[in-house]
């Protein structure tokens, strides 16, 4: 697959290191915000304070006020750190989320590891399903992929349409429903897209 760069949900370059930052500041900045992730998916987004997170990666609240100003700051990173390690998981990682196994494989562990992400960070990925989201950059970085996947398993049919109606299945908000108001698990709702990805790639059968 072509690189392409890593994008995250804000303005178009979130996600990558502004030329002025320091490599020692961009490590630590990484370091909190794994610290972050971590604590989200323990505990939950309500447990994620500026006090908590400077408990869990051991330096002091001024240091974490100073690098994301307030909540809304430190959620508007954690969401973006969290998608670029996705993007960096189906661009570069291991099979079969990564390279070397065969695409539909992928597509099947590409919606796994999106409801996981999900799972634990839904609500931050809701509030980015918002404006202007089919059009940005993540979106467009996500669809791409997947009809690169589609054109490898050799899908007939308008390939940007089929990936459009594979990611909707991903939409936060619909997989927060499934999850919260129906009571499907993560592990029922990612074997539904499993068996989706399969129908879509299996060779259609002629029409008698």
């Amino acid at each position: 697959m072509p690189e392409r760069p890593l994008l995250g949900v804000g303005a178009p370059l979130l996600g990558t290191l502004e030329p002025t930052e320091r490599a020692d500041a961009a490590r630590n900045r990484r370091l909190l915000l794994d610290a972050a992730q971590e604590l989200v998916r323990e505990q939950g987004v309500d447990s994620l304070t500026m006090d908590a997170l400077a408990k869990r990666a051991g330096v002091g609240k001024g240091t974490v006020f100073r690098r994301f100003g307030n909540r809304a700051g430190l959620m508007t990173a954690l969401l973006d750190h969290s998608e670029v390690k996705y993007q960096q998981g189906f661009m570069y990682g291991p099979p079969p989320l990564g390279p070397g196994a065969p695409p539909q494989d992928r597509l099947i562990a590409f919606g796994r590891a999106r409801l996981l992400d999900i799972e634990v960070e839904g609500e931050l990925y809701r509030a980015a399903e918002t404006g202007e989201r089919f059009s940005g950059p993540p979106y467009l970085l996500l669809k791409a992929h997947v009809s690169m996947l589609l054109r490898q398993a050799e899908v007939t049919g308008d390939i940007p349409l089929l990936a459009d109606a594979l990611l909707g299945a991903l939409s936060a908000a619909l997989v927060m429903h499934q999850m919260h108001a129906l009571g499907y698990s993560r592990e029922q709702i990612g074997d539904n897209w499993a068996a989706l990805v399969r129908r879509v790639v299996a060779p259609q059968s002629p029409v008698q």
